[in-house]
């Protein structure tokens, strides 16, 4: 309805884009059809193949393909953390595709990324093909913020259970090892589920709460407003003739990012560079919907500045941080710090992962 009354709306110059007559499409092939692809299911048995590996090397378990048969006895020891992690990005992807499918806009279904087990997490993420663009800003908002939206909603039940399964113990720098960023929606939840400041202790996460902890720095990522991101997505729909403009401001952001903390020696994180490469690499610009004057109504207006805010508190400047070991130190924890260490060892049988993933 949203499309059709806006297709009566628009101006005589439809779009930028040089128009062409394209040829229908099949329903069956509009709607993805009712078989899985076979690459689509091969990619995500690899991922899940890689993550619950990678979440074994986490806990510390030996896995050789010399041993086939200890090897997979030991990768039961890797689905705390891969079974949290990819129904958090299968909610992610399936939240693009569902609404894709609702608006009749031709979408694939979900493409994982397996990577290394070596890898931290054992995978780049997923991904849809959008085969047709929408064809008003409307329709394009709803596909690109539901993918976000669906995936934290699943993140912050495992951030919370994992917290509550997560070990905390006095602060103790001589340890070393990688470090998370907090950003302002994971320290809340610390804070909330723990009890104390994040900050004030060392927080050995749990395998389910570091899966959580992925889904929301996923989350994040996806959301910078910068090309056809989700977050690209949301910058065109609110602000479609200056997203050019937006995404390359992004771009200087993230340089700044790493020249400013430099300069400064202060903590910093060199994907940003990364990161703004990438995105010159990818686009700075958005493909133009056939409507692309029609606002956004209210309701949508006030999901996008939600997505904005989504994104600002799921945003970490420095997301990992690698810390050599220091020279040990005899430190008192705070008095109340200390007893709710001791009422968390009291109160909790299950053993710990044993990651050097910290907060």
């Amino acid at each position: 309805m949203d499309e059709i009354a806006a297709h009566k709306d628009s101006s005589t110059v439809l779009t930028d884009i040089p128009r062409y007559t394209a040829q229908p499409l099949r329903p069956e092939f509009a709607l993805g059809g009712k078989r899985i692809p076979t690459a689509n299911l091969l990619l995500f048995f690899l991922t899940m193949l890689s993550t619950t590996t990678a979440g074994a090397f986490a806990a510390g378990e030996d896995i050789s393909i010399l041993h086939p048969l200890a090897a997979l006895v030991s990768l039961r020891a890797g689905l705390s953390f891969s079974l949290p992690l990819m129904a958090i990005l299968l909610a992610h992807e399936m939240g693009h595709y569902l609404t894709a499918r609702f608006h009749g806009v031709p979408t694939s279904l979900p493409y994982f990324i397996p990577a290394p087990p070596i890898f931290i997490t054992g995978t780049l993420g997923a991904f849809i093909r959008i085969r047709a663009m929408p064809r008003t800003r409307r329709v394009m908002f709803d596909i690109g913020a539901a993918g976000p939206w669906a995936g934290v909603i699943v993140a912050i039940p495992a951030v919370i259970v994992g917290l509550w399964l997560s070990e905390v113990t006095p602060i103790d720098k001589s340890l070393g090892g990688l470090e998370l960023g907090n950003s302002i929606l994971f320290l809340g939840l610390s804070r909330l589920v723990l009890g104390v400041d994040p900050s004030a202790v060392t927080v050995t996460l749990h395998p389910m709460a570091f899966a959580g902890w992925f889904g929301l720095f996923v989350t994040s990522i996806n959301l910078l407003p910068v090309g056809q991101l989700d977050g690209g997505h949301v910058t065109y729909a609110l602000f479609p003739r200056f997203h050019r403009t937006i995404s390359t401001l992004f771009v200087i952001s993230c340089v700044m990012m790493v020249l400013v903390p430099l300069a400064l020696g202060w903590d910093l994180w060199w994907g940003w560079l990364l990161w703004a490469v990438l995105s010159i690499g990818l686009g700075l610009g958005h493909p133009a919907t056939v409507d692309r004057d029609t606002p956004l109504n209210p309701r949508r207006a006030i999901a996008a500045w939600l997505s904005v805010a989504l994104f600002v508190v799921t945003f970490s400047p420095v997301p990992l941080a690698f810390v050599p070991p220091e020279p040990a130190q005899m430190q008192q924890p705070h008095e109340h710090t200390q007893e709710i260490i001791d009422r968390q060892k009291s109160s909790r049988q299950t053993p710990r992962h044993d990651s050097r993933v910290r907060i």
